[in-house]
């Protein structure tokens, strides 16, 4: 690896480390108590140095949203199962991500709530994203009512966040439920 290839891997670290430890705090503290010195800290690095990657709080909470939503995509596209197994597939895909990236999914699932109207149009457009994603696989799978199959899905997913956020499993076991 040459110099200026390892400088770039150590910026594209410590880029990550910064949404990683945004990602943990919005999700924990939400967006108005989150701020760019406690995002740095968590980090070990300074505020400038947060401003460096992000101009502004939005933009890293846009940034830390895009990512999530990025891998929602991706695990939603790439399921392989038979119709009667997509749902129930899809949802483990879910779960594993709330296993591996639960402060990113945490957070992407709660961030309707922002009332920042940018945040909230940017949130909007993402949700429509992931609906229309899986009404097209629900629809190539011949599943009936794709569209209404996509919502019910989603809201499985909200229901297993809020049973997250709430430490109250029962919840998310319903959630679970729903994706069978």
């Amino acid at each position: 690896m040459t110099p200026r290839e390892k400088d770039f891997t150590a910026i594209s670290n410590r880029k990550d480390q910064i949404l990683d430890a945004a990602a943990s705090l919005f999700a924990n503290n939400g967006f108005y108590k989150t701020t760019t010195a406690m995002v740095a800290a968590e980090v070990g690095v300074t505020q400038p140095y947060v401003f460096h990657f992000f101009k502004t709080k939005e933009e890293l909470y846009l940034a830390v949203l895009e990512r999530a939503q990025s891998r929602l995509m991706h695990a939603f596209s790439t399921v392989d199962a038979p119709p009667e197994r997509l749902a129930y597939m899809m949802g483990n895909a879910f779960n594993e991500l709330m296993a591996t990236h639960r402060d990113e999914i945490l957070l992407c699932m709660q961030s309707f709530a922002t009332p920042e109207p940018n945040i909230r149009e940017i949130v909007k457009d993402k949700f429509a994203e992931i609906h229309t994603v899986v009404a097209e696989r629900f629809e190539r799978a011949g599943l009936p009512n794709p569209s209404a199959q996509a919502s019910s899905f989603i809201a499985c997913g909200m229901v297993i966040t809020m049973s997250e956020v709430l430490q109250l499993p029962v919840l998310g076991q319903l959630g679970q439920t729903g994706m069978q």
